[in-house]
């Protein structure tokens, strides 16, 4: 993995974190609402939404994405650590494609569940009987897809144990619990950490950043005071 040892040498996981958190806020992929809060795929209400499809759209963006995604592969894994990328239905598959193309490795991509019609495959692309996979997948909040998605691989014969995400939502509990309980290492290329550090004046302003703060000082309870979860039961995200 040429690009792997390249990439390595200029980059540190603060500065990949930095540099992907301005990326998402020059895309506009960090939405906040002053209003009624988001749902998230995981029940959590929450005041702001990290959109990371939003850099599927534009090269620019994209490419910048894969660059970082490659920077922290060569960070986080040895050389040769995995033999193919594996993305999840269905915004992984996007970024594990062009990710597989750049460190020139082979492509899977898994579904939330069987199909249910032909070869009522989970996994697709070809066999991943014995191989060593990366699982690819643009956002995690409480890891449970994450969990679902690497069970599917497992049962179809790979062995995985690594996790890639365009951002973690680190505010919620759990999914640390979740991952480490199911043999799973999560390698995030930016969290809330990063976009709170990152030069604000690209994308949120003070009352944005004052309500992100307020929420994140205590996610749960700022999920039940609008209307989301407040446990740590029935997640999806």
């Amino acid at each position: 993995m040429t690009s792997q040892a390249k990439t390595s040498q200029v980059m540190t996981s603060e500065a990949i974190g930095s540099a992907t958190a301005r990326l998402l806020l020059e895309a506009g992929a960090i939405h906040v609402s002053r209003g009624r809060p988001y749902v998230l795929a995981a029940g959590w209400a929450s005041p702001v939404y990290v959109d990371c499809r939003l850099l599927i759209g534009e090269p620019r963006f994209r490419h910048e994405a894969v660059r970082l995604a490659a920077a922290a592969v060569a960070i986080a894994m040895k050389p040769g650590s995995f033999d193919a990328i594996a993305g999840a239905e269905t915004a992984g598959i996007p970024f594990a494609s062009w990710l597989a193309d750049t460190l020139d490795v082979p492509l899977r991509y898994v579904r939330k569940r069987q199909l249910g019609i032909g070869h009522n495959a989970q996994v697709e692309g070809g066999s991943v009987e014995r191989l060593r996979v990366l699982l690819v997948d643009d956002l995690t909040s409480d890891a449970t897809s994450k969990v679902s998605f690497a069970s599917g691989l497992r049962q179809a014969g790979a062995v995985v144990t690594d996790v890639l995400t365009i951002f973690y939502h680190s505010a919620f509990p759990g999914a640390g619990d979740r991952l480490s309980g199911t043999g799973l290492s999560l390698h995030a290329l930016a969290t809330w950490d990063d976009v709170l550090r990152a030069d604000l004046e690209e994308g949120l302003d003070g009352a944005d950043r004052r309500l992100i703060e307020d929420f994140l000082a205590d996610p749960v309870a700022w999920s039940m005071r609008h209307g989301g979860r407040s446990t740590l039961q029935a997640h999806r995200r």
